[in-house]
């Protein structure tokens, strides 16, 4: 037996025994470089002309665009539907004879894509905002393009807004594989599942970790190595609320951790850096390294009212 030959054997044997081969002889799962092409495609289509060489003019712009939406009518079609089959393992067959898609998952899949291109113009709309967040709050900002161009926080956040609504979807490979690709490309990792409102900024960015279960409100900034995470990571507590809840205009420091699904940090309160924090603040707090909390030390807005 030739060296190659006993060599593949070796290696396929092990296919065969432990797994790991992408669906011999059926459906592949999504592939990893479409699902790039396809955030390329919808990073594009929310901000036209700021990720391609496209000419945009007013005669093109809509011939460009009309493009675009045909090809991820295609292409996102194709991996929803694969993920779909993927999701449902187990249930009714949804392959029919050699290999293809049973219609109804083709129909689904469509039906999904054709769902998120109508959610844009929302998608387009909470970006912006995000952009106005990050233009209005870093001193070193000069412009709107600036933002879009080369702000890793605000590439993280695009995605992930895109990236939730196929989790909600239950699309969760698909989901997981958008978060984790632009992940490795800013050192943001942001759960597809975590909920953020509005106006949401993230400054540098490198190394902020976002948990499935977190809940975080408007107008809120985060920096550089901040953890929002469980105080303990364990299979049965999977489904459960693990991770903190940040109420609106709250700011998050350099380096803090905070842990824990009944943590709340309470609205317009600012958690300093290197802070390590478990446990609940109440509104307009101030918490120090050592998680120090000087309740209601923060200036309240005129009118405000601790009762409403």
């Amino acid at each position: 037996m030739s060296t190659l030959k006993a060599l593949t054997g070796l290696i396929v044997d092990s296919y065969r025994q432990g797994g790991g081969a992408n669906h011999v002889a059926g459906l592949h799962l999504p592939s990893r470089a479409r699902v790039a092409a396809i955030v390329s495609e919808l990073e594009e289509l929310i901000f036209p002309g700021f990720s391609s060489d496209d000419a945009l003019t007013d005669e093109t712009l809509e011939l460009v665009t009309g493009a675009r939406v045909a090809r991820l009518l295609e292409s996102l079609t194709a991996q929803v539907a694969l993920d779909i089959v993927h999701e449902r393992r187990g249930d009714a067959p949804l392959v029919a004879d050699a290999g293809q898609l049973d219609p109804a998952v083709v129909r689904d899949a469509r039906d999904f894509t054709v769902s998120l291109l109508q959610q844009v113009p929302e998608l387009r709309a909470a970006l912006n905002l995000d952009v106005e967040a990050l233009l209005a709050g870093d001193p070193a900002v000069r412009s709107r393009e600036e933002v879009i161009l080369a702000y890793p926080g605000l590439r993280a956040i695009l995605v992930h807004r895109v990236a939730h609504v196929f989790w909600k979807r239950g699309l969760r490979l698909l989901a997981r594989m958008m978060s984790e690709g632009i992940h490795g490309a800013t050192g943001i990792d942001i759960h597809p599942g975590a909920t953020i409102g509005r106006s949401f900024y993230i400054d540098h960015g490198t190394g902020v970790v976002i948990g499935e279960t977190t809940l975080i409100g408007d107008h809120v900034k985060i920096y550089q190595g901040v953890s929002l995470g469980a105080l303990s990571v364990s299979k049965r507590l999977q489904g459960q609320r693990r991770h903190p809840t940040l109420e609106d205009h709250v700011t998050i420091y350099a380096g803090a951790t905070i842990l824990g699904g009944e943590t709340v940090v309470g609205h317009h309160t600012v958690v300093g850096g290197n802070v390590w924090l478990v446990k609940s603040v109440p509104p307009y707090s101030v918490v120090e390294h050592g998680a120090t909390i000087k309740v209601g030390s923060r200036s309240k807005p005129q009118g405000f009212d601790p009762a409403i």
